[in-house]
């Protein structure tokens, strides 16, 4: 299996067809919505964290900002054939240092019932009550940031 790539990419880089692709294919199409649902009005504001191999984004997550030091991680989607290897796990954990390093202090998300477990391995908490969002069940989770100091390294 080929070395996976992490890269942070803009709306005009050539992967970002590929990330929205992926998007529909793992978080959309499944609920029925139409490959142009998949964008959020928010897209060019938020950072978009794909991972590649060979040259192909196999997984993606988007963070989008809601103040200085806190924001909202969303549109995680891994390939289906990837789910399990870790490389989810690595995908926040990058996205985190990132964060990180940027100042921010919080994350932030809407869980899917089904990945609330993975996300609780993370180091996320579950904040309220669950709810319903696109039609399945969620859960508000948050997870406390450490970032660096000016100068630190």
């Amino acid at each position: 299996m080929s070395e996976a790539t992490f890269r942070f990419i803009g709306l005009d880089a050539p992967e970002y067809a590929q990330e929205l692709d992926l998007r529909w294919r793992v978080l959309r199409k499944p609920l029925g919505f139409p490959p142009d649902a998949v964008a959020f009005p928010f897209e060019a504001e938020s950072l978009h964290l794909v991972v590649l191999t060979a040259g192909r984004v196999v997984g993606c997550v988007l963070f989008h900002p809601e103040g200085t030091e806190t924001g909202r991680l969303f549109q995680m989607a891994i390939e289906p054939d990837r789910q399990g290897t870790g490389l989810g796990t690595r995908l926040v954990r990058v996205l985190e240092g990132e964060l990180e390093r940027r100042g921010f202090r919080e994350v932030t998300l809407h869980a899917r019932d089904t990945a609330v477990g993975f996300y609780a391995r993370l180091g996320y908490a579950p904040v309220g009550a669950p709810y319903s969002e696109v039609g399945i069940p969620h859960q508000n989770m948050r997870r406390a940031l450490d970032p660096r100091s000016p100068g630190e390294s």
